[in-house]
């Protein structure tokens, strides 16, 4: 990272932005694949994304592996062929190259955060440490 400060983004702050590709889907980005690179770490991007009644990310797949978490209401994902009905704090892992798509199945707008991270087949993860520092409580 070139400057070691936290950096902070404004939710409010940050414009949605219509994905021209899908139906009815907004979105924020949290962190470009710039920042990442500032940040020293291996991500394309993070989106906040927002499907609206009767809209969807229409069936794809990316060249890297992608982390979906609902963050409010019910969708359909198209899973391995299926559609199947998740709700608000289900997790979805979506592999390199496999075809998915995400639905709102809810009568108001549902709310996503997707991670998309670039496949490293030889880099195996590991635990990380987390180091406290003394300060009032």
């Amino acid at each position: 990272m070139n400057e070691n400060k936290t950096k902070v983004k404004i939710g409010e702050a940050l414009k949605w932005n219509v994905f021209t590709e899908h139906r009815k889907v907004y979105h924020r980005e949290l962190l470009s694949a710039k920042e990442a690179n500032e940040l020293g770490v291996s991500v394309s991007s993070v989106l906040r994304e927002r499907i609206e009644v009767g809209g969807a990310v229409l069936p794809h797949y990316h060249d890297v592996a992608e982390v979906i978490h609902i963050t409010k209401g019910k969708v359909k994902l198209l899973q391995n062929g299926e559609w199947k009905s998740y709700q608000e704090g289900d997790t979805f892992l979506v592999p390199k190259g496999v075809v998915h798509s995400v639905a709102n199945d809810d009568v108001e707008p549902t709310e996503q955060v997707s991670i998309f991270i670039p496949v490293h087949e030889e880099i195996q993860n590991e635990n990380f440490l987390s180091h406290m520092v003394d300060s009032e409580k």
